[in-house]
C-alpha cells in the first residue's frame, strides 16, 4: 500500500496535538548553497519517531496486551511514549548493539524491555514471536503504511515553514522517513537520501529492483542499520527520491562536530547524516541552491564529542 499526501493529511490530522511542531535553523553557506536545518531531534523523544507510533496506535483497535515492537532504540521510545500517553502496555524488543542509554530510556516510559543478542533484524524476529504468543498489536518501525504516513508529517511541516526548499537531504535507515516526506512532496521537491557506506539497504534495492538482503554494521548502524529497506518505502522512493547517496562513518562523526561547534546542536550519528552529505560532497549542491537537512535524531551518545573539548 503506498503512502502519498492524502495519507500524510490524515496522519496529520489524526496526531494533532500530540506531536511537536519542530523549528528550522539556518546553517547558512555550505558549498555554496543556502542551507537550513530542520530540528526534527526536538521531537519528543529526540527524534521524529512519535509521529509513526502516534498514527499507528491511533488508526487501530489495540488489544488488551498492547503494543509491540523492535527497536534499536528511537521507535521503541515513541512507541513507548504514545503507547502511555494513550493508555496501553507498550513492549519493545531491543538489539543488545544499542546504546544503553536508549533501552534506559524506553523503560523510563513504563514500557517492558527485552534486550535481544545481536542487531535489529535478531529483535525484530524475537518480537514477532512474543507477538504470536500475546496477540499484541504489531508495531514496525519503518514498513507499515501508517508509520510511514505519520512520517511524512515532517515533510507537510517543512513545507508549511520552508516554502522555497528546492532540496530535502533526508537519511535513511528502513526508510520510513524517507518513504513518508518524498511521499508527501510526490516530486513536487527534489528529495536526496542518504545511507552510511556501510548500511546500503536502500542502495542495495534500488540496483535490484526490489529490496534484498544485505549486510550492514558501523558507526551509524544502530540508527541506520537494517538488513533490508522497507517495501513501502522502496515503492515511493524509486518513484520520487532523485537518488541516494553515501557517506562515511567519518563525514557523519564530521557532521556531529559541525553541528555542535557551529550551532550547538547534538545529534546522533543519523540524525547528523543529511548533513554530512553536504559536508563531505557527497551531494553536491547548485549555486544558490536552497537546500534543507533533516536533523532527526538526538539519542546519541555524548562521548562522540569528547575528543573536541
Amino acid at each position: 500500500m503506498t503512502v502519498g499526501p492524502e495519507r500524510v493529511r490524515e496522519a496529520a490530522e489524526r496526531i494533532a496535538g500530540r506531536v511537536r511542531r519542530t523549528p528550522t535553523l539556518e546553517l547558512g553557506d555550505i558549498g555554496g548553497a543556502s542551507v537550513l536545518a530542520k530540528l526534527e531531534f526536538l521531537q519528543h523523544t529526540g527524534s521524529f519517531k512519535p509521529r509513526g507510533a502516534f498514527n499507528k496506535i491511533l488508526s487501530s483497535d489495540v488489544p488488551q496486551a498492547g503494543v509491540i515492537a523492535a527497536s534499536g532504540g528511537n521507535f521503541g521510545q515513541a512507541v513507548a511514549f504514545a503507547a502511555h500517553k494513550l493508555g496501553h502496555r507498550a513492549e519493545v524488543f531491543v538489539p543488545s548493539n544499542s546504546p544503553k542509554v536508549k533501552a534506559d530510556r524506553i523503560r523510563s516510559l513504563r514500557a517492558h524491555v527485552t534486550i535481544v543478542d545481536g542487531w535489529y533484524d535478531e529483535a525484530l524476529e524475537a518480537s514477532r514471536d512474543r507477538a504470536d504468543e500475546t496477540g499484541a498489536l504489531v508495531m514496525h518501525a519503518y514498513d507499515q503504511p501508517e508509520v510511514v504516513a505519520g512520517q511524512g508529517t515532517v515533510g507537510l511541516e517543512l513545507a508549511g515553514q520552508v516554502t522555497d526548499a528546492d532540496t530535502v537531504l533526508v537519511a535513511i535507515g528502513g526508510g520510513g522517513l524517507i518513504g513518508g516526506v518524498a511521499g508527501w512532496y510526490e516530486g513536487r521537491r527534489r528529495v536526496v537520501g542518504v545511507e552510511p557506506e556501510n548500511s546500503q539497504s536502500m542502495t542495495a534495492a534500488l540496483a535490484a529492483g526490489e529490496p534484498v538482503d544485505v549486510e550492514y554494521g558501523g558507526y551509524a548502524a544502530d540508527s541506520l542499520g537494517t538488513r533490508r529497506a522497507g517495501e513501502i518505502a522502496f515503492a515511493i522512493v524509486s518513484k520520487h527520491v532523485e537518488r541516494v547517496v553515501l557517506v562515511s562513518g567519518d563525514a557523519i562523526h564530521d557532521a556531529q562536530r559541525r553541528l555542535w561547534h557551529e550551532v550547538r546542536v547534538f545529534a546522533e550519528p543519523g540524525g547528523a547524516a543529511a548533513l554530512a552529505a553536504l559536508l563531505a560532497n557527497a551531494y553536491v549542491p547548485e549555486q544558490d541552491e536552497h537546500v534543507v537537512v533533516l536533523v532527526c535524531g538526538a539519542n546519541g551518545d555524548l562521548g562522540v564529542l569528547s575528543e573536541d573539548g
